[in-house]
């Protein structure tokens, strides 16, 4: 029987964190949750505290963090914003850290966790998109085990058991292809919000439904597996998937492709990562039936309809600090986009701008340190502001 693993969540009110929490609901025997960290959906996060009652809980602001510990049923430890994240990701007591932040803002606090010796199982993706080497490293150093819970990734992971990495030939990721994936280009500028959420297979935070929909999210993670398995960027490939059956695959040299299968369900990917390395857990998920399956088809991107791929490719030969300007960059669009400021091929305009900019003007550190990665960043949001302010041109 395994031990009871202690789990601190950052992000514990996303989509990623509320399927985590399921998992430990029903298996009390397996997980135990002992922090958690959350932005402002206190009304849901507070009955998160009483639930599972961790011993340190933080939420953005320090208001509502101080009215939710007066109303308690015990006393936690409380903090907030951004020292509030690493007193989470370091908790004492803690086995493993689900880091489930959106963006650049989980960086920090996932470093902390490393450097605090704890098991990651990783949903955000930015974490190694805008410092791969400078988070291997570190886990290398700490002797951690890094896991992954991107769908695609942990397929990859589960594919790789049992077998020879020089034996590999190339990794496959898959992609559903979104929403737009046949909708005519001249039809791509006029896509509002609403429409671009509406994901058809996976049901995901906004970001990474509008990410879905240009692609960028699978440019992001085709980053992240050349950090997370050491792979070279021309063994990384994307085939587009539309039944989201096939996650990811792995083909080796002798011909043998091996890939993983699943429901569309977040919560597969996460049970792995949290069981991880012991027995695998019922996660409630309904089963996959190969019987009642359509046919399985595979198309090759193409980069007119979805440049955000390209533009992923681009960061990676450039290297540096460049993969953190395109990430940056993304954020920043796809917020304006949400809230109507710009169109949705605004989006990938505006990082491709960013980055032609950033590459003229900046330093091409190729080992950034974390203070470097985190200029970049802010002056790629800089950039990408102004450039929604002026007019996309």
């Amino acid at each position: 029987m395994a031990n009871i693993k202690k789990l601190a969540i950052l992000g514990s009110t996303g989509s990623i964190g509320r399927s985590a929490l399921e998992i430990v609901r029903r298996h009390p025997g397996r997980f135990k949750i002992t922090a958690i960290a959350a932005g402002k959906n206190k009304e849901l996060f507070r009955k998160q505290v009483e639930e599972f009652k961790p011993k340190v809980i933080s939420l953005t602001d320090e208001k509502d963090i101080l009215e939710l510990k007066r109303g308690a049923s015990y006393s936690p430890k409380v903090c907030f914003g951004n020292d509030g994240l690493l007193e989470v990701a370091a908790c004492n007591g803690a086995d493993m850290v689900v880091s489930a932040l959106v963006g650049a803002s989980g960086l920090a606090p996932t470093l902390a966790a490393i450097r605090a010796r704890k098991d990651i199982a990783l949903a955000n993706k930015e974490v190694l998109v805008m410092a791969g080497q400078l988070v291997m490293e570190e886990a290398r150093k700490n002797k951690i085990n890094l896991l992954p819970i991107d769908s695609e990734h942990s397929a990859i992971f589960q594919s790789l058991v049992g077998h020879k990495r020089d034996d590999i030939k190339r990794l496959i990721l898959t992609a559903s292809g979104g929403p737009f994936l046949n909708l005519p280009l001249k039809k791509l500028s006029g896509i509002t919000p609403k429409q671009a959420l509406n994901h058809p297979k996976w049901k995901m935070g906004k970001k990474v439904t509008i990410d879905s929909a240009t692609l960028m999210n699978k440019g992001l993670e085709v980053i992240e597996a050349m950090w997370l398995f050491d792979m070279p960027p021309e063994k990384i490939n994307v085939h587009i998937h539309p039944q989201s059956i096939v996650h990811s695959m792995v083909e080796y040299v002798d011909g043998s492709i091996v890939a993983q299968l699943g429901p569309t369900d977040m919560k597969g990917p996460i049970s792995y990562a949290l069981s991880y390395p012991d027995k695998r857990v019922d996660c409630g998920v309904a089963p996959l039936n190969l019987c009642k399956m359509d046919n399985l088809t595979f198309i090759e991107p193409d980069t007119k309809r979805f440049p955000a791929l390209r533009l992923a490719y681009a960061a990676m030969e450039a290297g540096g600090l460049m993969p953190a300007v395109l990430n940056a960059a993304d954020e920043v669009a796809v917020e304006a986009f949400l809230r109507r400021e710009i169109k949705f091929t605004d989006i990938t305009k505006i990082v491709k701008t960013v980055m032609e900019k950033y590459q003229k003007q900046k330093s091409k550190a190729q080992n950034p340190k974390l203070n470097q990665i985190l200029e970049a960043d802010r002056e790629a949001r800089k950039m990408a502001k102004e450039i929604i302010k002026k007019g996309i041109q």
